[in-house]
C-alpha cells in the first residue's frame, strides 16, 4: 500500500520480535525493497536513513484516508462530493502527524496546493467510475494483521479494505494511486495480495475467495482467485527472503541492484552502483537507542 500510517492506530497491540520466539518480522512493503533492492532495504529497515516526503507518496495517503474515512459516512451519503469535501480536513489531519508533509508546498520546488488536490480529486473520480461505495458495506477497514509463522519470522501489514459477502466469501482490496502494472510486472504487485491473503489464512482459516488491486491512476482493476497452493508457494517465498536477509545481516553484505526506480531513491548518492559509498552499520546498542516503538520490519540482530 503506497502510504504511511501511524503503529498507534492499531487497533490489535503489534507483537514485540524478542530474538527468541519471533526472531524478525516483514511487511509486504519491506519484502518488495529486499527484492528490489537489498541495500534498499538496510537504508530503510536497518539505518532508518530519512526520506524526503514525496508528492506521490503524500497523494497517495490523502485519498487513502479519503476513501477510509468516507465509509464512517451512511451510505446514502456516500458520494463523490462528499469525498472531494474530505480531502482538505484529511490532509490537515495527516500534516498534523507527519508534519513534514507540509515542506512539500514551501520554498523553491514548492507544490501548487491548490492543483495538487484537484489532482487527488481526480483519483477520487475515478474510484466512484470503478465502485459504488454506497452499495458496499466493507467487513474491515485498514486492518492491522500479524501472524508467527512456524519459522519465528513474524509476517504483518495493513489491509485497506475486507469485504465479506452474506455467503461467506472474502475479498481483500487495495487502493493503488499510481497505474496499474504491465503483464510482465503483476505477479510482483500480486505478491503483496498473496502476503495479506496469507496471513488472513493462518488467523482465520480461511482462505480469500478475491484478491483485488484497484489502480486509481489508470482506472484498472487487478483481480486474482487464490487457492491453498498460491499461499503455500507465498509462504515459502516468505520464509526464503526471511532467510537471504538474515544472511545479509550476519555477512554484512547489502548487495545493491540497479533497477528502473533509482531514479526515484532518496539514497541514490550513498549507492556504490552510483559511486557512493554507503554509511558504517549501526551498532546494536546505537539501533536500539534510535527506536521509540516496536520496529515494523527488522532483523533480531538490530531491533529488540
Amino acid at each position: 500500500m503506497d502510504q504511511l500510517f501511524d503503529p498507534t492506530d492499531d487497533v490489535a497491540t503489534p507483537t514485540i520480535v524478542d530474538g527468541v520466539n519471533v526472531l524478525g518480522s516483514l511487511s509486504p512493503s519491506r519484502a518488495a525493497d529486499f527484492m528490489t533492492c537489498p541495500l534498499l532495504y538496510r537504508f530503510r529497515t536497518i539505518d532508518r536513513l530519512p526520506e524526503k516526503p514525496s508528492s506521490a507518496a503524500a497523494r497517495g495517503t490523502v485519498v487513502h484516508s479519503v476513501l477510509e474515512r468516507l465509509y464512517d459516512e451512511p451510505a446514502p451519503e456516500r458520494t463523490l462530493t462528499r469525498a472531494v469535501e474530505l480531502l482538505r480536513p484529511r490532509w490537515e489531519a495527516l500534516c498534523e502527524e507527519e508534519p513534514e508533509l507540509a515542506s512539500l508546498f514551501e520554498g523553491d520546488d514548492a507544490l501548487d496546493h491548490t492543483q495538487w488536490l484537484a489532482e487527488c480529486g481526480s483519483l477520487l473520480e475515478t474510484y466512484f467510475r470503478l465502485e459504488d461505495p454506497q452499495r458496499l458495506e466493507p467487513a474491515e477497514r485498514e486492518l492491522y494483521v500479524e501472524h508467527v509463522l512456524d519459522s519465528k519470522l513474524l509476517i504483518r501489514g495493513y489491509i485497506d479494505r475486507v469485504d465479506v459477502a452474506p455467503t461467506g466469501e472474502v475479498r481483500v482490496v487495495d487502493y493503488k494511486s499510481g497505474r496499474s502494472p504491465s503483464e510482465l510486472f503483476e505477479a510482483k504487485a500480486l505478491f503483496q495480495m498473496k502476503f495479506y491473503a496469507l496471513v488472513l489464512w493462518r488467523t482465520r482459516a480461511t482462505i480469500p475467495t478475491l484478491l483485488q488491486l484497484i489502480y486509481l491512476g489508470n482506472g484498472e482493476v487487478l483481480r486474482y482467485a487464490p487457492d491453498e497452493a498460491d499461499l503455500r508457494a507465498t509462504e515459502r517465498k516468505v520464509n526464503a527472503l526471511w532467510a537471504a536477509i538474515t544472511r545479509a545481516t550476519e555477512s554484512g553484505n547489502w548487495p545493491a541492484r540497479k533497477n528502473p526506480l533509482c531514479g526515484w531513491c532518496d539514497h541514490k548518492a550513498l549507492c556504490p552502483e552510483w559511486g557512493g559509498t554507503p554509511p558504517p552499520l549501526p551498532s546494536e546498542e546505537d539501533a536500539a537507542a534510535a527506536e521509540e516503538l516496536p520496529p515494523v520490519d527488522g532483523v533480531s540482530s538490530y531491533s529488540g
